[in-house]
């Protein structure tokens, strides 16, 4: 491990212990060279999925472009930051954890839908007339009932 203060190459574990979410090792270290100390992190790296959007495209997931699309359902909404990332690490772990590879854009924003009508109607409102491209007020009305229902 490159010490980031001198540049050097060799240092020593003086402590591991796994990140509070359990996602990571912190590693505290110091440098054979220097004597500083420095804090690394470890991670697993898996296997990158791959989204399949609506015109065949594909590309890797994105984790940030997930929270920006959460968070701007969120926008103006008491849904605190915390929920908002957990929400988004929930998704990104159904997904890691299924045995596919690849995933179609639209699984993606059901599970966000999923998501986001336990933790806030409007936002989840907000986020399915944009998915789901309400065509006209008929199409958002039957959506709206069908909210109402399901909360009954």
């Amino acid at each position: 491990m490159k010490c980031p203060y001198c540049d050097a190459l060799d240092s020593k574990v003086l402590d591991s212990r796994p990140t509070d979410d359990d996602n990571a090792i912190r590693r505290r270290r110091q440098c054979l060279s220097c004597q500083k100390r420095f804090t690394t992190y470890e991670k697993v790296e898996g296997v990158p999925v791959m989204v399949i959007k609506k015109d065949k495209g594909r590309e890797p997931f994105d984790r940030e472009k997930l929270l920006r699309g959460i968070v701007k359902a969120c926008e103006k909404r008491p849904v605190p930051f915390e929920v908002m990332e957990n929400m988004t690490l929930v998704i990104e772990n159904i997904l890691q954890n299924s045995l596919d590879r690849e995933v179609t854009s639209s699984r993606i924003g059901e599970l966000v839908m999923e998501q986001l009508k336990n933790i806030d109607e409007v936002a989840y409102v907000r986020f399915a007339s944009v998915y789901r491209q309400f065509k006209d007020i008929n199409t958002f009305m039957q959506e709206l009932r069908k909210l109402l229902t399901e909360k009954k």
